[in-house]
C-alpha cells in the first residue's frame, strides 16, 4: 500500500462533488415532505432534531468523496487488475443513498425505504472491503457513514413500525 503523498486537487474536488451531488439529488425528494409529511409521523425514541440531519449528511458526503478519491488514486497506481479496487459497490451505495430519499420522503414508503437502506448498508460494507484492499484509510473513512446508516435504519424502522396503521 502506497501512501498518498500529493493531493490531486481536481480529482479530489471531483470525487467530493460527485458525492455531494448525490446528496443534493436526494434533497430534492426530501424538501417538500420534510415540511409536510415527516413532522406528522411518530418517530423512534432516539430521533435527533431535524437540524442535525443536514450537517451530518454534508460531512458524510465529504468523507465519501475523500474515500473515493483515495481509492481512485490507488487504483491509478495499481499495476495489475487484481490490485485495483472494485468501484461497483461504491456506485451502488451512492445510487441507493439518493434512492432512499425518493422512496422514504418522495413516495412516503418507510418499509420499502428500510429495504433500500439495508441494501445501502451492505453496499457500504462491500465498498469498505473493496477499498480496504488498496488503502485502509479509504475504508476506515467510511466507518462513520456505515454507523450513521445503521442508526438511520433504526430511525427508518421506527417511522415504519410506529405509523403502520
Amino acid at each position: 500500500m502506497t501512501l498518498i503523498r500529493r493531493v490531486d486537487v481536481p480529482r479530489l474536488s471531483a470525487a467530493i462533488a460527485i458525492c455531494q451531488a448525490a446528496g443534493a439529488i436526494g434533497g430534492l425528494a426530501t424538501a417538500r415532505s420534510v415540511r409536510s409529511w415527516y413532522p406528522r409521523q411518530r418517530k423512534a425514541a432516539l430521533n435527533p432534531p431535524s437540524s442535525v440531519f443536514g450537517p451530518v449528511w454534508t460531512v458524510l458526503y465529504l468523507l465519501m468523496g475523500i474515500s473515493l478519491y483515495r481509492a481512485w488514486v490507488q487504483a491509478r497506481r495499481a499495476g495489475r487488475d487484481d490490485e485495483r479496487p472494485s468501484f461497483a459497490p461504491f456506485w451502488a451505495q451512492l445510487v441507493l443513498n439518493a434512492s432512499w430519499s425518493f422512496v422514504f420522503f418522495g413516495l412516503r414508503r418507510p418499509f420499502e425505504a428500510l429495504v433500500t437502506l439495508v441494501a445501502m448498508f451492505l453496499s457500504i460494507l462491500a465498498t469498505m472491503r473493496s477499498f480496504g484492499r488498496v488503502d485502509r484509510a479509504a475504508a476506515w473513512i467510511l466507518l462513520p457513514y456505515a454507523l450513521w446508516v445503521a442508526f438511520a435504519g433504526y430511525l427508518n424502522a421506527g417511522v415504519w413500525w410506529l405509523n403502520r396503521d
